[in-house]
């Protein structure tokens, strides 16, 4: 178990670095967060214990970095990098590189030079389960790739006196004051118009919520080992239950209906060329992700990592019950 005295956190506002400042708060550690200058004005629900550092890091150069990783910190928390609903300009690869790889690595580079000594990266599970699969996911979504080459990069960095590890992470769910869900607008906004909701016969995901997301990156900060990933779970859930529950918290009385992999990757083709035409590429190819995902059961094992990192040891028990904070997410929406 690490000496963990003073934390800096990048995508310190954001849904999950904001969730994981409070649970460093718990322990009586030291906390600093990075915000976007853009966001000064708007950062009245930082707790006063919190510091606050103003910096686009994707935009900072070298000095820029040092004087923000002045501090005495001993610990780097990264929750920063765009996900896979955002859709850029083509090609993809070029946009989720720079910003999941190049950036990344540069930042915590930095870090490493002003003498931080540990970093906690937020990926994704698809990174995880890319690796299970011999790595055939990368070859279609430039996302995944992306994320692979993320941890790669960044492990390179590694020695005997600097730790970079990562949690790979779900589905997640929760609320956070003053910040509007994603769920509805990234997920259910593609049946706008259904009379139901159709999906992909078979598949199934792992879930968590954020409270169970900031134990693991306390419990990672804590006990991650130089190099290595954690696949975060609480749940395991079919994706028509999941759906189900979003449409129960919006109450919203359609039903969901399963159909064949193959009629939904016809629909899905239209949103390719949807995007082409607009000069823009997903970071997942739709067509493969109804074959290659939505139709295969994306589940995590919760208790692996949680013992890996020592929950029990910290108090922790992986945080809220994921599928009632599903429907909570969702009633957000219901005025």
């Amino acid at each position: 178990m690490r000496e963990i005295k003073k934390v800096i956190i990048a995508g310190g506002t954001g849904f999950l670095g904001y969730a994981a400042a409070e649970e460093f708060l718990k322990k009586n550690i030291k906390v600093d967060i990075i915000a976007l200058k853009s966001e000064e004005f708007n950062l009245d629900f930082v707790d006063k214990k919190i510091g606050i550092k103003l910096c686009d890091l994707f935009d900072a150069n070298d000095e820029e970095l040092k004087e923000l990783f002045s501090g005495n910190y001993d610990t780097l928390i990264y929750a920063l990098g765009p996900d896979d609903r955002v859709t850029p300009v083509a090609p993809a690869y070029n946009f989720f590189h720079e910003k999941l790889v190049t950036k990344c690595k540069n930042v915590i580079n930095s870090a490493k030079l002003c003498g931080i000594k540990n970093v906690v990266v937020l990926s994704s599970y698809f990174a995880y389960f890319n690796k299970n699969l011999n790595f055939k996911l990368e070859k279609n979504h430039p996302y995944i790739k992306c994320r692979t080459e993320q941890q790669e990069e960044c492990s390179s960095l590694c020695d005997d006196n600097f730790s970079v590890s990562f949690l790979e992470l779900p589905y997640i769910f929760g609320t956070s004051k003053g910040r509007t869900p994603i769920w509805k607008s990234s997920f259910l906004s593609h049946f706008d118009g259904f009379k139901n909701i159709y999906f992909p016969k078979g598949g199934g995901t792992a879930i968590i919520d954020k409270v169970g997301v900031a134990e693991a990156i306390v419990a990672c900060a804590f006990f991650g080992e130089s190099g290595k990933s954690y696949p975060i779970s609480t749940d395991n859930i079919t994706f028509k239950s999941l759906l189900e529950l979003m449409l129960k918290g919006l109450e919203d009385k359609r039903k969901v209906f399963q159909v064949p992999t193959f009629i939904c990757s016809i629909g899905a083709k239209f949103l390719v060329r949807k995007n082409k035409k607009n000069g823009k590429e997903a970071g997942l190819y739709y067509p493969k992700v109804m074959s290659q995902i939505l139709n295969k059961k994306f589940y995590i094992d919760p208790k692996s990592s949680m013992n890996n990192l020592h929950f029990k040891e910290l108090g922790f028990n992986g945080g809220n019950n994921p599928r009632e904070e599903v429907v909570k997410t969702m009633k957000f929406f219901v005025h």
